[in-house]
Formats: structure tokens, C-alpha cells, sequence
């Protein structure tokens, strides 16, 4: 898949990079960055629409590229002619839209996500875990769930994806991912409304994990 999620200026769009347009369309790297720089689009469009970013070649040297978005793909590829070229902007429009149908999934679980982890803050808030865990308790159970689902804790989870304490790690879950959190999450807010204790929880949640492993 050619056309990607990534993050331009912290928000998530929908991306292809300048370097699979060359390789795709057959042409050199540097007549697309070419391109590129002499489309004379504004300054407003040029930022939002082609982020200057870079790669490492197999040498190891970085060089750069551009990510651009399906409004700055249009743009470029608009005088690109011929019977191969229409063929691959059909299928770089289909993957666009594909893509933006799951980002756009991703967006909608991370609304309800908030107000899923709202709902589970506000639990342990009126439970006696908050106070026991000196206010720590939201992210000790986070940690069980995310165990729970993924075999790991949110500070190896951290290190796999290669993303520091200040990047939302669920940024790098799939939307699937994303559902299977707020579910065990809507389940131990339950649990703990019910008046289960943190240990009966985490028990039952890292045995739910053995039972699939073992499925």
C-alpha cells in the first residue's frame, strides 16, 4: 500500500511520499522534488498539502522527500499523460479512499475512547483504588489491559513502536486494536463499579489472555 497514514504537523492525513511517486510513475527522484518546487502553488497550499520530510538510502545517507496529500497529489500529477499514467492515478485515488475510510474509523474509535477512559477514570475516582494508588490508579489498570490484549505494558508497547512518554500510544493502534482497549476497558470499569478489587481484576483479565494464547 502505497498511500499511508502519518502524522503532518500532529494531525493524521492521509500521505503518499514523493519517492513512491517516482518509483510508481518511472521517473527520477529528483524530477519529481523538480515538480514539486515548480508547481507555484501558494505558500497556504504548498504547507498543507506537501510536508518536506527525509529518507535514508541503502547507504545510509538521508535525502529528501516530500509527504504529500491526495489534494497536492491532484496538483502534481495532474500533467502526468499517457494510458499507464491514467491507470496509476485510478489506483492511487482508490487507495486514497480507502485510506481516509480508516482513518476516518481510527477517528471515531478515538472519540469513543475518550469517553470510554472518562467513564473509567471517573470509576476508580469513586472506588478506594484512586486513593490507595496514590492517584496512579488509572494508568496501573491501563497497564493489565493493555497486557491483557497485547501480552505487554504500555512502557514496552513504548519501546516496540519506538515512541517516547510524550506520544499518544494508541496513535499506533489498528482501529480493530483501538476496539478490543475500550472493550476490556468498558469491562474493568464495570468490574470495579461492582466492587472487584484490583488484584480479582487483573487476575481475571491476564487469564483471559492465557485462555486465547492457549486457544
Amino acid at each position: 500500500m502505497l498511500v499511508e497514514i502519518m502524522k503532518v504537523n500532529k494531525e493524521d492525513v492521509t500521505v503518499v511520499t514523493s519517492l513512491d511517486i517516482a518509483e510508481t510513475f518511472g521517473k527520477r527522484h529528483a524530477d519529481v522534488l523538480r515538480d514539486i518546487e515548480h508547481l507555484q502553488c501558494s505558500e497556504e497550499f504548498t504547507q498543507r498539502n506537501f510536508a518536506l520530510t527525509a529518507y535514508k538510502d541503502a547507504s545510509g545517507k538521508s535525502n529528501k522527500e516530500y509527504l504529500i496529500t491526495r489534494d497536492g497529489f491532484t496538483i502534481l500529477v495532474m500533467g502526468y499523460t499517457g494510458e499507464k499514467a491514467m491507470k496509476f492515478k485510478e489506483a492511487y485515488i482508490k487507495q486514497f479512499n480507502a485510506m481516509e475510510k480508516a482513518l476516518f474509523d481510527r477517528i471515531k474509535e478515538r472519540e469513543k475512547g475518550i469517553a470510554v477512559r472518562q467513564a473509567l477514570t471517573k470509576a476508580l475516582q469513586q472506588s478506594s483504588e484512586n486513593g490507595r494508588m496514590h492517584g496512579h490508579a488509572y494508568s496501573t489498570y491501563t497497564n493489565f489491559i493493555y497486557k491483557s490484549i497485547f501480552g505487554k505494558d504500555a512502557k514496552h508497547l513504548r519501546e516496540e513502536y519506538g515512541i517516547s512518554q510524550k506520544d499518544e500510544l494508541r496513535d499506533c493502534f489498528s482501529a480493530e486494536e483501538l476496539q478490543q482497549v475500550q472493550k476490556a476497558e468498558m469491562l474493568v470499569g464495570s468490574l470495579v463499579e461492582y466492587g472487584w478489587g484490583y488484584d480479582e481484576i487483573k487476575d481475571f483479565m491476564l487469564n483471559k489472555l492465557i485462555d486465547r494464547i492457549a486457544a
